[in-house]
């Protein structure tokens, strides 16, 4: 399931700093009965040393300007938010409507409007434009024993890798079959129109991730597909990366 939020600063204009992303989870945390949004924070869905939150959220998107280390958005704003947990979303919209003045970081906003996306039409493969940088590492170790994490470039053959690894712990975790596990087997997801420029550097909370946007050509299986589409593409979903809307369908 999946919200687009139209949101809007009573003064006309939303400054956040330009790496807003924590705000913005904040922002979700902070409208989710407080039972639910602890343990969606505090533990997840785990699978060994890993914890799922199966909830993800696009860039803000609207009109900006950026001046120093602060973003203005001007006039109204949309937020996507999507999570395989309708609770988490029904929750979401009951506490920002009950509130005249909502809060993100420190600024003030209203919400304008709220829209339940319509599933998309999929078929394989499907064209699909990254709403917020898709990203995925690997921890390694220097010689000397400190740990260094090591992000993916979109073009290197382990991205595609350990991006269906990623979505098949995903799977494990949420205690799919072995019958439904095997359907991942041929699948693939590659980059379709991405440059340079498509690479993002997002810093969250003092921790740098580097992530990819741009047009990517997914081959999934149906269940996989929709696992990947409400809760996120990659690591880091629930801290605003991952996040796909499908753009272009090819015809059979």
């Amino acid at each position: 399931m999946r919200l687009k939020l139209r949101l809007s600063s009573p003064s006309g204009v939303l400054t956040l700093p330009i790496h807003y992303n924590s705000h913005v989870q904040g922002f979700i945390y902070r409208y989710l009965d407080r039972a639910l949004s602890n343990q969606v924070h505090s533990e997840g869905l785990p699978l060994g040393k890993r914890q799922f939150r199966f909830f993800t959220f696009s860039r803000l998107l609207g009109k900006y300007q950026i001046t120093n280390n602060l973003i203005a958005f001007k006039g109204p704003v949309h937020l996507h938010i999507g999570s395989i947990h309708e609770e988490l979303l029904e929750s979401l919209v009951i506490h920002l409507l009950r509130e005249p003045v909502l809060r993100m970081g420190k600024e003030e906003c209203e919400v304008q409007g709220v829209d339940v996306e319509p599933l998309p039409t999929i078929a394989r493969p499907v064209v699909v434009r990254a709403l917020s940088p898709i990203t995925i590492y690997r921890t390694l170790y220097t010689a000397e024993g400190k740990r260094k994490t090591y992000y993916f470039h979109a073009f290197e053959s382990e991205w595609e890798e350990l991006l269906l690894a990623n979505l098949r712990r995903k799977a494990m975790a949420l205690r799919w079959s072995n019958r439904q596990l095997a359907n991942l087997e041929g699948a693939h997801i590659r980059p379709l129109r991405v440059g340079k420029n498509d690479g993002c550097i997002v810093k969250y909370k003092g921790t740098v991730i580097k992530g990819w946007t741009g047009l990517f050509a997914l081959d999934l299986p149906e269940p996989f597909f929709f696992l990947a589409y409400d809760s996120g593409l990659g690591a880091k979903n629930s801290q605003g990366f991952g996040m796909v809307e499908v753009v272009d369908v090819p015809k059979a």
